[in-house]
């Protein structure tokens, strides 16, 4: 049996998933799409049903591709949950209605019960259930209440007998509150206080700096602190002294010894310098870069759990809309500078192929993810506002202009922004892990393959004097345009495999403060990863993928040279 969590976005679906899977997860894409889901098991007497939390949606008639994707999942399932928001339920009874014309067995879970009584929403669940049809059952999915009673009331699931005209779903929807919802008068809490001051701009605005400086700052105490304290004392103290010993018997040098460890400094292994499959293979994903990806993923789900991005989304509306985009843009930007093949994939939540070629071009361009931010701040990071100021200034500069400029090329209408603001809520501790535990995984499973194969294949290349070769073919470009020395077009081949492997490169070239910013605002430029170029490829097609490919390669080169000649 499959079991589909149906609902708007921001209605506790996820939490309500965990509470009903436990830990035993796969996070999957729509077959032929890049549009993801989750699925999990339930255990039901001694059979397991499938579990599907499928992407949130408000309405039937899909206006984006991961509406589309949850409509076609909807027409495979057996029976269908619909979780609501029941401090809300006006907006949610309209996909509820809809989702009782597909003729298919469900009940309904009015979530954040424990919220009603708060703030004086008080609803007839009887009356309610007789109306729809199929039986409702009240929950609160972050203590746990009542996800027992949906268990046992699965079997009871069934297609509804409740009749309606589809012009007048809306007059349906007004009747059934009317009926079912009485409201008394209650005083604001600080969470509604805080909700208001959040999202009105004369108060946002500085609150979203905010966020963001604090985000930052968090970041780097959770990373650093990982690095110095647990990750640098494995490698040096554990690791180290394994390899040197497997260098020894590989007679400290030659082909071999190159590939796995490495060149060898002053009689010893530098794991950003050596340069093999189990030194610098390793330690850069594991050591330098996991540590900020699981602070900057563990923030980001605080902040999704609590329900801050819809309200940043509307805050940023009118800059984004500068860009031809509208304020939901905000969240696969924030997801990329996590990954940028998340980012990529999050697009699907914007309506026009205008928005999505425009957000994807500025995130490749202009957004480095968090692995390679970290090889830049362990670069720049002494130098302070002079060196990495300088960095994520021209970024942001360069992603206003190309916005802008891309606007008024791209002849197609911005649709206006559509997004529930939900209340602030604390997040669930368990969907808080279970999250972070598959950002991670995903990390680990698809990143660590691609530095190790980066690596391997640079070695082959440098050994073979292919490297050499290149460089002299790219030297006028390379050092004429960017000023920057031949040995750097090693890093800008590797930047295609992975960029913070690319920027850590950089480290035994010795470059001045100029040419570290240069090459760093580059190799954020000029290409992505090629994993995000694979899914760069599923989400835009290939002649737009071109088009974005040829316009990064102009940008990168065309800043770098003005940079060259500035600083």
């Amino acid at each position: 049996m499959k079991i589909l969590l149906v609902g708007n976005p921001n209605v506790g679906k996820s939490v309500v998933f965990t509470r009903l899977t436990g830990v035993d997860v796969i996070a999957s894409n729509y077959p032929g799409t890049t549009v993801g889901f989750t699925e999990g098991k339930l255990k039901l007497d001694k059979e397991f049903a499938d579990v599907v939390d499928v992407p949130g949606i408000y309405s039937l008639e899909a206006a984006s591709k991961a509406e589309e994707v949850a409509v076609k999942m909807l027409e495979e399932g057996d029976v269908i949950i619909n979780v609501i928001d029941s401090t809300n339920i006006e907006r949610n009874l309209n996909l509820t209605l809809q989702l009782v014309r597909m003729g298919k067995p469900m009940l309904v879970i009015l979530n954040f019960w424990d919220e009603t009584h708060h703030r004086g929403i008080h609803i007839d669940v009887e009356k309610l259930e007789k109306l729809l049809g199929v039986p409702c059952i009240t929950a609160c999915a972050v203590s746990g209440e009542g996800i027992n009673h949906i268990v046992t009331r699965l079997a009871e699931a069934k297609v509804s007998s409740f009749k309606y005209n589809e012009k007048e779903r809306f007059h349906e929807v007004g009747n059934i509150v009317s009926s079912v919802q009485n409201l008394e008068h209650r005083h604001h809490t600080l969470m509604d206080r805080l909700g208001e001051l959040t999202v009105m701009p004369f108060t946002g605005i500085p609150f979203a700096v905010f966020v963001m400086a604090l985000t930052f700052v968090v970041i780097r105490f959770i990373g650093e602190g990982l690095i110095t304290r647990v990750f640098d004392p494995l490698f040096e103290k554990i690791w180290a002294p394994l390899v040197m010993k497997l260098s020894g018997v590989l007679g400290s040098t030659g082909f071999i010894h190159d590939i796995l460890i490495g060149k060898l400094t002053d009689g010893g292994i530098d794991f950003v310098q050596s340069f093999g499959l189990i030194t610098t293979g390793l330690y850069v994903p594991v050591a330098m870069v996991l540590p900020y990806i699981l602070s900057f993923y563990l923030i980001l789900s605080v902040l999704e759990d609590m329900g801050y991005l819809p309200r940043l989304a509307v805050l940023v509306d009118n800059l984004m809309h500068r860009l031809g985009l509208h304020g939901l843009a905000i969240v696969p930007m924030f997801l990329s500078f996590g990954c940028n093949v998340p980012g990529i994939m999050a697009t699907r939540i914007l309506e026009s192929r205008k928005q999505r070629f425009i957000c994807v071009a500025l995130m490749c361009i202009c957004v480095p993810c968090m692995s390679q931010s970290a090889m830049i701040i362990s670069l720049l990071g002494k130098h302070g506002i002079s060196g990495l100021g300088m960095v994520f200034l021209t970024l942001f500069i360069v992603w206003t202009l190309l916005g802008f400029i891309l606007k008024k090329l791209i002849k197609e209408e911005t649709p206006e922004i559509f997004v529930e603001i939900p209340s602030y809520r604390l997040p669930h501790m368990g969907a808080l892990i279970k999250k972070l535990w598959m950002r991670l995984r995903w990390f680990l499973k698809e990143a660590i393959p691609f530095v190790i194969l980066g690596v391997f294949v640079m070695n082959i290349l440098y050994t073979l004097g292919i490297i050499d070769f290149i460089g002299s073919l790219m030297q006028p470009v390379v050092t004429g345009i960017l000023g920057l020395p031949k040995e750097a077009v090693m890093s800008m081949l590797i930047g295609f495999l992975r960029k913070d492997v690319a920027v850590g490169m950089l480290v035994p070239l010795g470059l001045s403060l100029k040419q570290l910013i240069i090459a760093s605002v580059v190799l954020t430029m000029y290409f992505p990863c090629i994993a995000s170029f694979v899914v760069l490829f599923k989400e835009l097609g290939l002649k737009d993928m071109i088009k974005a490919a040829l316009l990064m390669i102009f940008t990168s080169l065309f800043v770098g040279g003005i940079l060259n000649i500035i600083l």
